[in-house]
C-alpha cells in the first residue's frame, strides 16, 4: 500500500487533511478516501456517511496518522488523504473492499 501511495503522490493528484477531502467530496472530485486508524471516531463517520452518499470507496489505513503521513512522502501526521487522480498507480483497483 505504501509503494502505491508514493506512486500517487508523484504522478497522480491527492489531497491531505480533514477539510480538503470534505471539499473534495461536496464537489465530487474525489475516487478514494484513506482513513488513518487513530482518526477520531466524529470526524471519521463523517467523512464516511457523506463518501457513502458521494458513492466513493473508503478504504481504512493500517497505521495511524505518522505512519500515513510518512508514506506520503511529507514530515508531518495526515489523517485523511483524498485520491483525486491515481496517477501510475494501481491504487484504484486493487483496493476493494
Amino acid at each position: 500500500m505504501n509503494s502505491r501511495l508514493k506512486l500517487v503522490m508523484r504522478s497522480g493528484k491527492a489531497l491531505l487533511g480533514h477539510k480538503e477531502t470534505l471539499k473534495a467530496l461536496r464537489k465530487g472530485k474525489c475516487k478514494m478516501i484513506l482513513i488513518a486508524s487513530n482518526c477520531p471516531h466524529l470526524r471519521k463517520s463523517e467523512i464516511e456517511y457523506i463518501s457513502m452518499l458521494a458513492k466513493v470507496q473508503v478504504h481504512h489505513y493500517a497505521g495511524d496518522n505518522t505512519a500515513l503521513g510518512t508514506a506520503c512522502g511529507k514530515f508531518f501526521n495526515c489523517s485523511v488523504l483524498s485520491i483525486i487522480d491515481g496517477g501510475d498507480s494501481d491504487i484504484l483497483t486493487s483496493v476493494k473492499e
